[in-house]
């Protein structure tokens, strides 16, 4: 087994900024991302609110900073390197990859959250044929096309907003009474005049080869119309992946959230959690950088590594 002083699962914004304070403090920190750097983050079209860029930025942009950031002053990313299991019961932490397997003294989660499906008949079947969960990856396939978007909150008007510049029609499809957005958000929609469906629910995705209409019911009125498309992005409320953390013995709510206290720490010493899965209240990626920068403190002043 290898002997890290630090390792980080998960190469969002929370174990990136998590990566790059540990380097401040002169700790090489081992990061393992099962794919590419950035998560969900790496999907946003235009970042308005984070601070320091007064135009915005793309989420790749500012992952992409962040990795250079990270490589400059921590240790190594193991980008494709799959954690499997967590051994939290000793006084060694042991974290095993689909590759090896490692002892450290610390561990931060940053696991962050995974895309949630619906569950409706035609979803499965169209997956990469009009159905998508990724607009800033398959956007570009739909200039000047029909476009629904399906969610309950701002992602969902984000992503509204984006194709409003790009398709021939959009279409924010609110599960719920409305949508829980920005004001900022919900007005730019209106002048760009997308069409805003509230409370509805999707009964069906139809099509051929690829998706050609969605089925919906008007939850008030309980009428059924069909809406003509060629494609669908599901932006619904994602789900934690602290499926790991909770085998190891970590404790999470109802939700599947990792519980942590103010300084990111979990009910297992030296496990730590930040990011979007934990039960931080706020999911953005400014509190999600600012909980790893607390806990990586944390972890410094408590054991020095």
């Amino acid at each position: 087994m290898e002997q890290k002083n630090l390792i980080i699962i998960g190469a969002g914004p929370a174990g990136l900024s998590a990566g790059i304070h540990a380097g401040y403090f002169g700790v090489k920190a081992l990061i393992f991302e099962g794919n590419i750097p950035g998560g969900l983050a790496a999907e946003i079209p235009l970042l308005e609110n984070y601070p320091g860029f007064e135009n915005g930025i793309t989420g790749g942009s500012l992952i992409e900073k962040m990795v250079e950031q990270c490589n400059k002053y921590s240790g190594a990313i193991h980008q494709f390197e799959k954690v499997v299991k967590l051994d939290f019961k000793g006084k060694e932490k042991i974290v095993k990859t689909d590759k090896s397997e490692y002892i450290t003294d610390a561990v931060i989660i940053a696991s962050g959250r995974m895309p949630k499906t619906l569950g409706v008949s035609g979803e499965d079947e169209f997956r990469g044929k009009g159905v998508s969960y990724c607009a800033v990856c398959d956007g570009a396939f739909f200039k000047g096309k029909k476009v629904i978007v399906i969610g309950e909150k701002s992602p969902a008007a984000e992503i509204a907003v984006y194709f409003s510049n790009l398709a021939s029609k959009v279409t924010l499809i609110c599960l719920r009474s409305t949508i829980e957005a920005e004001k900022i958000l919900i007005e730019r929609l209106v002048g760009k005049k997308a069409e805003i469906l509230n409370n509805v629910e999707v009964k069906e995705l139809k099509g051929d080869v690829v998706i050609k209409s969605v089925i919906l019911s008007d939850k008030n009125t309980g009428d059924i119309k069909e809406m003509e498309t060629d494609g669908v992005f599901f932006q619904l409320e994602e789900i934690p992946n602290s499926q790991l953390a909770e085998k190891a013995g970590i404790e999470i709510n109802e939700k599947g959230y990792i519980i942590v206290d103010e300084k990111g720490r979990t009910n297992i010493n030296g496990v730590y959690a930040v990011g979007d899965v934990t039960n931080h209240p706020v999911k953005q990626i400014v509190t999600a950088v600012a909980q790893a920068a607390v806990a990586v403190n944390d972890i410094f002043e408590k054991r020095g590594i």
